[in-house]
């Protein structure tokens, strides 16, 4: 892709009541090292570890590095990273991420999703509301035919998420990431655009369930 060329969907903002996905900011150091410092046991487990302490990775000067290096995969067309907010009481506050990385175009149009959030707004919906509204995006003017997502078995409130979208699982990949000290396991997880246009898209179905629920 050439320098001048934005890639298919890229910048967005996306909203959906009180969610909010968008581009980071600079700005957003201190916001993301505050989330993910308080939530080091929530997710330190599931993520892959880069060299350091929880803190001195996590820290607004590491943020530097993680905004330069999403804000390049965003322009080469390669991922379309989120903040995931939330717009509360007329205030915006960062409560997680979410990607969608390793995209490749072509013949394949497929990429994958990953996410986490703040443990302090888990179980209200936020995430899926998030992947719902990025598939949607993704699967629109992102360009994109297919979705992928890979969770450790062991990883059951990531698990609920995708289950509850009516996401396919197709694959069980052994030994698939170093995590945690060791290679681990992952299911593999997939969703097409045509499993989910005659429902109206994700979100659609996303409220239906919602909705059905409560």
């Amino acid at each position: 892709m050439s320098w001048f060329q934005r890639p298919p969907g890229w910048p967005a903002v996306l909203v959906d009541g009180p969610v909010v996905l968008r581009p980071y900011r600079r700005s957003d150091a201190a916001a993301w090292a505050e989330v993910r410092r308080a939530n080091r046991a929530w997710l330190s487990p599931w993520e892959s570890h880069l060299p350091g302490s929880w803190n001195e990775s996590n820290s607004p000067a590491a943020f530097r590095y993680v905004h330069a290096d999403q804000r390049r995969s965003a322009r080469t067309g390669d991922g379309m990273p989120f903040a995931v907010c939330l717009r509360e009481q007329g205030r915006e506050r960062l409560v997680g991420h979410l990607n969608i990385g390793s995209i490749v175009r072509r013949a394949f149009c497929s990429g994958y999703v990953g996410y986490w959030v703040d443990s302090r707004v888990a179980g209200r919906g936020v995430i899926p509301t998030a992947v719902a509204l990025a598939v949607d995006h993704a699967f629109g003017p992102g360009g994109l035919h297919r979705v992928e997502v890979n969770i450790r078995p062991e990883n059951r409130p990531s698990r609920r998420v995708v289950e509850k979208l009516g996401f396919r699982e197709e694959a069980y990949h052994v030994r698939y990431m170093h995590i945690d000290g060791a290679w681990r396991d992952h299911i593999g997880y997939a969703m097409t655009n045509e499993e989910v246009a005659a429902e109206g898209g994700l979100l659609a179905r996303w409220h239906r369930v919602r909705d059905s629920a409560g």
